[in-house]
């Protein structure tokens, strides 16, 4: 099930979105080759987080012998991508729900909560795996936490699903409460099964991590004054009609 758009308006201009969406288009061409030749799997080594390199065991991988940037990769992993379905999954979760949180933020809130969300998803995939010596990339963290903040935020609001069986494909509206808690949901029972796996694959304690911390964090992120002029945050029904919102002079009344 993949999510193309939610029926949430968008109030104002997401920058710090477009920004971070633009961040790691730039990382993908010019860090990462696009994903051709051998700078791919150079730059997930140079500049992906390897859990033991951060714990201190320096455990044996394919990456030995290319130089990292110590704590920076922490940082730096959140916007490399192991591939162009990676890349282009992660940036479409962003598109469809980073707007409407940073709406309730402010852009530069919204950009330190999507950067600390990244940080708590590297923690979680570090102690969930702290001898591990494969190389974890991605924005899906970060994303992740953007993914709790909208549940926490607009818990009702319809996402539109793409939904594909064999050949076929549909669309479908579900609440966002439905959609963010099957996913997290997912995420939990694959890091289940998937616990103490040897070989590369989906971080998903990482996800988890964010996700959680996303949905704490924007509590405390929230701007009530911004949130109020958004016609769909909470479990309430909204008391005008999201069109009136499209008309800036009366978002204040």
């Amino acid at each position: 099930m993949i999510p193309i758009r939610d029926d949430n308006p968008q109030i104002g201009i997401p920058y710090a979105t477009y920004g971070l969406i633009g961040a790691n288009v730039i990382a993908w061409v010019f860090l990462q080759g696009a994903g051709f030749g051998n700078e791919l799997e150079i730059s997930i080594c140079q500049y992906g987080l390897i859990p033991s390199n951060i714990v201190g065991t320096q455990a044996s991988s394919h990456c030995d012998g290319i130089a990292g940037l110590g704590y920076l990769n922490v940082l730096s992993s959140m916007f490399m991508h192991g591939g162009w379905m990676h890349i282009a999954g992660n940036l479409l979760f962003l598109w469809v729900f980073g707007d409407n949180v940073e709406d309730a933020m402010g852009s530069v809130r919204f950009l330190v909560f999507y950067l600390l969300c990244g940080f708590c998803a590297a923690a979680a995939q570090i102690i969930s795996e702290p001898a591990s010596g494969i190389p974890m990339v991605g924005a899906s963290g970060a994303i992740g936490g953007v993914m709790g903040g909208y549940l926490v935020l607009y818990p009702r609001v319809k996402v539109h699903i793409l939904f594909f069986i064999f050949i076929f494909f549909t669309t479908f509206r579900v609440p966002a409460f439905a959609m963010l808690g099957y996913w997290i949901a997912l995420q939990v029972f694959e890091g289940m099964i998937s616990y103490g796996s040897q070989g590369g694959g989906v971080a998903f304690w990482a996800h988890v991590g964010g996700f959680l911390s996303g949905a704490l964090a924007a509590l405390l992120f929230k701007d009530n004054e911004l949130l109020f002029d958004h016609p769909y945050h909470g479990w309430s029904d909204p008391v005008k009609p999201a069109s009136v919102w499209d008309n800036p002079d009366n978002r204040q009344e």
